[in-house]
């Protein structure tokens, strides 16, 4: 499979001389050894996998793994390290003693206070995501685009997702194995095993029935009566669920808790495609919550954080990003008409005046148009990201 050069590829190369010490985070399969793999092509450097018992037992005793597998090496590419036991002491240890370590995580585990909390200074994160649109573009060797041509592009994205493999395989039938095989690897080995979850089968439906709700904020209450499991186990389901990359939760934006929802996030899947596995709906096209989705996955590749809006009285925009002390509104569309503004929209930029907001649209034109002061952008989800 050809190398796609990833997004993430400058900042690395800037991090890399200032950090002994660099994790790249994510999904399985987003594409983070191969990535790194790549790196390390202009260094004399070992590998070392802890899905290997024989590496797990060694990085027991760290002066030894250090003499196998760091002496006489620029740099150690440490892969799911979320395996070892107490690598937050040794991986410190590591650094102390000048060794350069790039390591990989399909878990937010490896962020957890109980590693992170000995890498203060030491350590530089950053996440990889499945391929973004403009990554899917360059693997599909595309160059320049047209409108229909992109919503083609793009309606492939959403479909099948952008996990590089799936990417990269032609047949539909074939994508969709992957997929599903993909789904089960992570359910067994990333959710299960590192969640100590025993029941599966609970854990199954559970991600089946959030597949078929996204974008909807989440109750605790009412997926444990809709499931029939209890309210602690709805809490570690989804904890487990966001820790290995299979969902998002979208906090709600507020300053006024009297009048703003203040609490309860949204939900969404990382990467459209598996939520289509999860969720059995592969083909038509997508609707208005897809394509919400979708963008929010595009959004977060691009590296936003985005918040949601919704008042009491029922008024809601998608997402808000907030960015130097200013605030950005986003509303998603599978049509849009430049002019034409959601009641909803008007009320966010009337209480907070933003100098701009943003209509993304699946199928619809390019432009622009000015309310009380903000200029409202109708674009799409490649060129949203000249906006944000």
């Amino acid at each position: 499979m050809p190398y796609v050069e990833r997004e993430i590829a400058d900042k690395f190369r800037k991090l890399r001389e200032i950090y002994g010490l660099i994790a790249v985070v994510g999904a399985r399969q987003a594409g983070k050894t191969t990535f790194l793999k790549e790196q390390m092509k202009q260094a004399q450097a070992s590998y070392v996998l802890f899905d290997d018992p024989d590496a797990q037992a060694l990085f027991e005793d760290i002066k030894k793994f250090q003499r196998q597998y760091c002496e006489g090496f620029e740099v150690t590419l440490l892969d799911e390290v979320q395996y070892c036991q107490d690598a937050g002491r040794k991986l410190k240890y590591l650094a102390d003693t000048g060794k350069k370590i790039w390591m990989t995580s399909s878990s937010e585990i490896l962020l957890g206070k109980d590693i992170l909390s000995y890498l203060v200074g030491r350590v530089s994160i950053l996440r990889i995501y499945p391929f973004s649109i403009t990554e899917f573009l360059a693997a599909m060797g595309q160059k320049e685009t047209a409108p229909d041509l992109l919503r083609r592009a793009v309606w492939e994205h959403i479909n099948y997702g952008g996990y590089p493999k799936v990417v990269m395989t032609e047949d539909a039938e074939a994508k969709k194995t992957i997929l599903r095989d993909l789904y089960e690897t992570m359910i067994f080995k990333d959710v299960a095993r590192t969640f100590s979850i025993e029941d599966i089968r609970s854990l199954e439906e559970f991600s089946k029935y959030l597949s078929l709700n996204i974008g909807g904020a989440i109750s605790h209450e009412t997926i444990s009566r809709n499931i029939k499991i209890s309210f602690q186990t709805t809490k570690k389901y989804l904890d487990a669920l966001e820790k290995s990359y299979i969902i998002v939760r979208v906090q709600p934006f507020h300053t006024n808790k009297a009048k703003e929802i203040a609490k309860q996030p949204k939900l969404y899947f990382l990467d459209t495609g598996l939520r289509n596995s999860v969720a059995k709906t592969f083909g038509a096209e997508p609707d208005g919550k897809l394509f919400e989705n979708y963008v929010l996955s595009e959004l977060l590749k691009a590296g936003a954080a985005p918040k949601y809006w919704r008042t009491k009285s029922k008024a809601e925009v998608d997402f808000i990003l907030e960015k130097e002390g200013e605030v950005v509104p986003i509303e998603v569309n599978l049509n849009a008409e430049p002019g034409r503004i959601e009641r909803s929209l008007h009320s966010f930029i009337a209480a907070y005046n933003p100098r701009k907001a943003l209509v993304i649209s699946y199928k619809g034109e390019k432009g622009w148009t000015q309310v009380d002061g903000c200029r409202v952008i109708f674009t799409d989800a490649l060129e949203m990201r000249k906006h944000i």
